[in-house]
């Protein structure tokens, strides 16, 4: 499973494609739960962000701000209040999102899985004891993340895009699937595809902005721009800034 995640680095090469005049946008990875990193970036995106000058500025949040890490609770308080701070601030769905939401309403294979990928760091995070989880089946766990998780949690959660597209690139969490136009994408492929969207030699439709699998650094190419450099794991959340035909990243750690 880990080297499904795990690809190999790809060396950065200047925007493959160009943002409309006048806007700047920031694509953040997979936060997972690490809000210390969260509120490091968003200081380094800030920074940058009035340092460059006046623009019409988007944050793009790439999906998987939830498990994992231990604080998932909070990064959402986080989030919520970037975005009523930053209206322009958009979200991705993940499918750490996507599970997360099937196991509160009590699908029974989504508790399941959540309870594999860091589901547990997640429950934790909004103050059930760990002897609790440890003795709940996977009813009580859905009850029990009922009766924790906040509604406007849930709502935001819910509120989450599937894909966003801005001047030549498209945003989603995991890839698409190459045999389809972007109109046509299924939203398991956005949230879950790795190898047939990676492994793809020729050029999409637009240039593909993901987060989901994991590599050492930022990854550009033609086809593709992989942000997620495994925050949870290595200290580093990453973000790709694109203005124009130009591109930076901002990393922590």
């Amino acid at each position: 499973m880990l080297r499904k995640m795990f690809k190999t680095r790809v060396k950065p090469s200047k925007a493959p494609g160009s943002i409309p005049a006048g806007e700047r946008v920031y694509a953040i990875g997979d936060i997972h739960g690490c809000l210390d990193l969260l509120d490091q970036l968003l200081g380094k995106i800030d920074i940058d962000d009035h340092a460059r000058g006046p623009a019409r500025t988007t944050l793009i949040f790439l999906g998987d701000v939830i498990d994992r890490g231990p604080e998932s609770a909070a990064v959402i308080d986080r989030l919520i209040a970037l975005k009523a701070d930053r209206p322009t601030t958009r979200f991705i769905l993940g499918n750490h999102e996507e599970i997360f939401l099937g196991s509160i309403d009590g699908d029974e294979k989504a508790v399941r899985l959540f309870c594999r990928i860091g589901g547990r760091e997640t429950v934790l995070s909004y103050g059930v004891t760990p002897e609790a989880y440890e003795r709940s089946d996977h009813d009580e766990l859905c009850a029990t993340l009922r009766s924790v998780v906040p509604a406007d949690h849930r709502s935001f959660l819910a509120g989450f895009e599937d894909l966003i597209e801005i001047g030549d690139y498209a945003f989603v969490h995991a890839g698409v699937r190459p045999d389809r136009p972007l109109a046509d994408q299924r939203k398991a492929d956005l949230r879950w595809i790795r190898d047939v969207f990676l492994d793809h030699p020729h050029s999409l439709e637009k240039i593909i902005v993901h987060g989901h699998t994991i590599a050492d650094d930022i990854e550009i190419s033609a086809r593709r721009i992989g942000v997620d450099t495994g925050a949870y794991a290595t200290g580093r959340l990453s973000a790709v800034g694109l203005q124009g035909n130009d591109s930076w990243r901002l990393q922590t750690g």
